[in-house]
Formats: C-alpha cells, sequence, structure tokens
C-alpha cells in the first residue's frame, strides 16, 4: 500500500512527461480495476501494473466516455505481442472500426515481418502509419502518450512523435486498410486496452481531458 501511494502522488505531482499536468488524473489504482468495465476476467492487477492475461484478455475499457483528451502511460510487451489502445470507442464493437485502435504490437518480432505500415506499433489502425525504429525491445519498459484533439490524433513513444496527423486528411482519399470505418469521426467514446490473447502490461495510466 505504501508503495502504491507513493507512486500515485509521484503521478499527480508530474511523471518525466512534458505532457503531465496538475490535471492529470490516475486511472488505474494499481491494485484492482476499479473504475474499469468489459473484460474484466481477461486483465488483472499485478505487481501495479494492469496486464493482459496470456491467452485471455478482450477489450477493458475506463468507464467514461472521452471526447479530447491525452493518455499517458508505460508498456511492456512479451515477444511477440500484440494488443492495442481503443479510443474514442463504442464498447461491444471492433474498436479498430467503431472508433480508433493504435497499436501496441512488438512488430521487432520475426512473426510480424510482413505485417503493413498501418499495423506497426503506434500506426492508427488502416488509417494512419507510425514512424519506425523507436519502440524498445519486448522485455523493456516504454513510455506512450496519446493525444486526441478533434481530428488530430498525436502519438508519441518514447520522447518521438511517430503520430501526428489529421484524420480527415489521411482518410480523405480512402483509408489505407481499403475498409470503412464507420466510427473514425466519433466525436465522443471509451479509451481501452483491445486484448488478442498476449500478455502486455500497463502501468502509470494518467488521464487529461481538455
Amino acid at each position: 500500500m505504501i508503495r502504491f501511494l507513493l507512486t500515485a502522488l509521484v503521478l499527480v505531482g508530474c511523471a518525466p512527461s512534458a505532457s503531465c499536468t496538475s490535471e492529470s488524473e490516475v486511472i488505474f489504482n494499481g491494485v484492482d480495476l476499479t473504475g474499469w468495465v468489459g473484460d474484466t476476467e481477461g486483465y488483472a492487477a499485478i505487481d501495479s501494473a494492469l496486464v493482459c492475461l496470456p491467452g485471455r484478455g478482450g477489450n477493458l475499457y475506463f468507464d467514461r466516455e472521452l471526447s479530447d483528451f491525452e493518455l499517458e502511460f508505460e508498456f511492456n510487451l512479451t515477444p511477440g505481442a500484440n494488443n492495442g489502445v481503443g479510443i474514442r470507442a463504442e464498447q461491444g464493437k471492433d474498436a479498430a472500426y467503431f472508433g480508433m485502435e493504435i497499436q501496441v504490437i512488438d512488430n521487432l518480432a520475426p512473426k510480424w515481418a510482413g505485417i503493413q505500415d498501418w499495423q506497426v506499433h503506434g500506426s492508427i489502425y488502416g488509417i494512419v502509419a507510425a514512424r519506425r525504429g523507436f519502440l524498445r525491445p519486448a522485455g523493456e519498459w516504454n513510455h506512450e502518450v496519446i493525444r486526441a484533439a478533434g481530428n488530430q490524433i498525436t502519438v508519441t513513444l518514447n520522447g518521438q512523435v511517430i503520430v501526428d496527423a489529421d484524420i480527415a486528411e489521411a482518410s480523405a482519399g480512402g483509408t489505407l486498410s481499403g475498409r470503412e470505418h464507420p466510427g473514425l469521426f466519433n466525436e465522443s467514446g471509451y479509451v481501452g486496452f483491445l486484448g488478442h490473447g498476449d500478455e502486455v502490461a500497463y502501468r502509470r495510466i494518467q488521464l487529461r481531458e481538455f
């Protein structure tokens, strides 16, 4: 309990990120899934981290509808792991199409050598390809900030901006996936973690609305 309280105080006092402000809210308490809905059986609080359990882990959402916001967190991938962060997503539907999915994937693993550019880590799935070269190897903690301000979506990985795109401009000539994304322009929705059966850990999860 003492360790958790110290962690929470550090976060509110400002973690090492330019995006952290006194208005930031810690949305995962490090001990249980209070405030989260969806596949609560597929995730667990382990050593102050929110862990997508191997062989399980569907979609887990923070139980508040959001519009413009900044989501900051750290994540640790197991080798070859695949996950995602849903933003402005509709619960009960595929967030990649009914909202947006920001890829969380160990695309350094050989098994993913043939994926599309719009499937690599940090990409807006099917819409915008992220810059490569800033993802740390599996087993190491990464720091990420996802900012959604109207149509402008920015993803910063380990201090480097890897996506900074206007989704209206990016999809004007059709999506990169070649599929319809009915929820791409949702004005609001839920943020959450999108499990695909692989173990992925998240910690120091905080939110700022604006």
